[in-house]
């Protein structure tokens, strides 16, 4: 309908009703597989967001943190690599993604960001547990560090820039949502990893990162509309994601109030681990709630359908005109 209709014209025929062939869907849904995919999400993102940790520890004299932090990212990283040769199905194909730089890909950028940090992290890694080549270590921690945002992060500009509706709608908030969770699961592992003496800047990230993980997914919630939104609160998604809530904000909680310090050794140490395992659980729940709720909006017609129908009325719209 032409958006120059004057003010009270009647229609002549009825709307056009949206609707797929034989109900199948509109888009087709990613192949990835969850486990590897959900769980790349999520190494990632610990394995990035526990290096700015790691660097921050050493910077602080925090030794033991430091080199627990560093192993972590090293472990995280080399599962999430693992995680996305097995979906690819062949290790050569991740090395064909190599063979171009392509700045206005996700995926190509994100293919380079992951075999820069890899090595950066393994230096360090390395460098701390035997404590040979200090100043090589120092400068690799310090790569792995600027790296480890972009890392943490652009798996939420990757599963964005599809067509899924349950990501797409949301591609203003998930990366803020994507690093709030990263933050939390390296603050997790902190906790549980590192002495209770070093945890203090952990349990603050904690709490800061739990607070932020919740408003950054209602807000995408918000920005998705009553109807997408369904997927982050109903089905498989939305179980995953009301778990992540509730274990994100526990482990918060715990970590501010009691993994101090100031607590006694037989409250404060377990406090610290349940508060860490909390934290990387929900993490973990996030991620994985995420994907199960864009694989859901993409296989059912009616997420596609209507907003696309909802865009084209405030077009048609006369208030417009």
């Amino acid at each position: 309908m032409s958006p120059r209709r004057r003010r009270g014209e009647q229609l002549m025929v009825d709307r056009a009703e949206f609707t797929s062939y034989y109900g199948r869907p509109i888009i087709k849904a990613p192949s990835w597989s969850a486990r590897d995919i959900a769980g790349y999400f999520f190494l990632g993102g610990l394995a990035g967001a526990g290096s700015v940790l790691a660097a921050g520890a050493q910077l602080t004299g925090r030794r033991r943190t430091a080199t627990a932090m560093k192993l972590s990212s090293l472990a995280a990283v080399s599962l999430s690599a693992a995680a996305l040769v097995h979906d690819l199905g062949r290790p050569a194909r991740f090395s064909h993604m190599l063979r171009v730089v392509k700045p206005t890909s996700p995926m190509s950028m994100g293919s380079w960001l992951l075999a820069a940090y890899g090595p950066a992290a393994g230096a360090a890694a390395l460098s701390a547990v035997t404590g040979r080549a200090p100043r090589t270590g120092a400068a690799a921690t310090g790569v792995a560090a600027v790296l480890g945002p972009a890392l943490a992060a652009y798996t939420a500009v990757l599963a964005a820039d599809t067509a899924v509706p349950a990501w797409h709608g949301a591609h203003r908030e998930l990366p803020y949502l994507f690093a709030a969770s990263a933050t939390a699961a390296a603050s997790g592992m902190a906790l549980v990893a590192a002495p209770r003496a070093e945890n203090a800047p952990a349990r603050w990230a904690a709490g800061i990162a739990a607070a932020g993980d919740v408003l950054a997914a209602t807000a995408a919630e918000r920005d998705l509309g009553p109807l997408v939104a369904e997927t982050w609160r109903q089905g498989h998604g939305g179980r995953l994601l009301r778990a992540a809530r509730v274990l994100t904000l526990a482990g918060g909680a715990g970590a501010a109030l009691l993994a101090g310090r100031g607590r006694p050794a037989a409250v404060g140490r377990p406090a610290a681990v349940a508060s860490g395992l909390a934290l990387l659980a929900g993490s973990a729940c996030t991620r994985f709630g995420v994907f199960a709720a864009g694989i859901a909006s993409a296989q059912d017609p009616k997420y596609v359908v209507v907003p696309q129908r909802a865009r084209l009325d405030a077009q048609d719209s006369p208030d417009r005109l």
